[in-house]
């Protein structure tokens, strides 16, 4: 861990900050001078690459939680929490299922959500706030998503269920559902993706959205009320749809 001594009024910790939404949240809110941003990743030559802007830098992988404990474990007082961090495989056969692609996909994005609450959450002020990077596949379900859609859809449940724990304590908590955005784990999609925008953008529409303590964004809305509205249809409407893509 790296710790750079800033004079600065609010503290923010990012997880995945060495990649896609994470660093395009990290490299906005670290010019700002007004923040002192710790960025969490478990790829120790990219973290390097940021320890001269950050506050502090902290590496350790979602799925090992003493590392969690053991790199959080000096931070105190922090404003806001983004978890942003995750991984995204898809179930390409499904009568053959991968049950261990599965697990693996459960524990990144959903399961490691635990540790980080509970080695973060104690640490969040009084009118703190807490904002989870889930995903618009959620409003309705793709083929092969079911790893990747089970576990954002688990993540949703969650923020919803905290933020209406977690009012005693004055944390607000905001849920994010972004659509298609260009990181390098949708560079890896072999599908098209519309209305694509890019990390810098999905930033910035967080950043608009935690400033006003917003409790849901999802964004762009192009696609995704287009998602909402297909969600209000009949399940065997939208598998038709879905059946007819599929084989074009």
């Amino acid at each position: 861990m790296t710790v750079k001594t800033v004079i600065s009024s609010k503290t923010i910790l990012i997880t995945g900050a060495t990649s896609g939404i994470g660093l395009a949240l990290f490299n906005h809110y670290s010019t700002q001078g007004y923040y002192k941003v710790i960025a969490c990743g478990r790829d120790a030559k990219k973290l390097a690459l940021l320890s001269n802007r950050a506050y502090k830098t902290c590496l350790f992988d979602l799925n090992d939680a003493d590392d969690i404990k053991q790199q959080l474990a000096d931070i105190d007082d922090i404003d806001i929490v983004i978890l942003n961090a995750g991984d995204c495989r898809y179930i390409d056969d499904a009568k053959h299922f991968d049950g261990q692609l599965f697990s693996d996909i459960i524990s990144t994005n959903l399961s490691s959500l635990g540790w980080l609450l509970q080695y973060t959450l104690p640490k969040i002020k009084k009118g703190g706030q807490l904002v989870f990077v889930s995903s618009s596949a959620t409003i309705l379900p793709f083929p092969r998503s079911e790893a990747y859609g089970a576990s954002k859809a688990g993540m949703d449940y969650l923020a919803n269920s905290l933020r209406l724990d977690l009012l005693k304590e004055n944390i607000d908590v905001t849920l994010v559902h972004p659509g298609f955005v260009k990181t390098p784990l949708t560079d890896k999609n072999d599908f098209t993706m519309p209305f694509l925008i890019t990390s810098d953008e999905a930033a910035k529409r967080i950043i608009s959205g935690v400033e006003k303590r917003k409790k849901y964004l999802h964004f762009p809305k192009r696609l995704t009320l287009l998602l909402k509205f297909f969600s209000l249809l009949p399940s065997s409407l939208w598998q038709a749809i879905i059946a007819k893509r599929d084989k074009t």
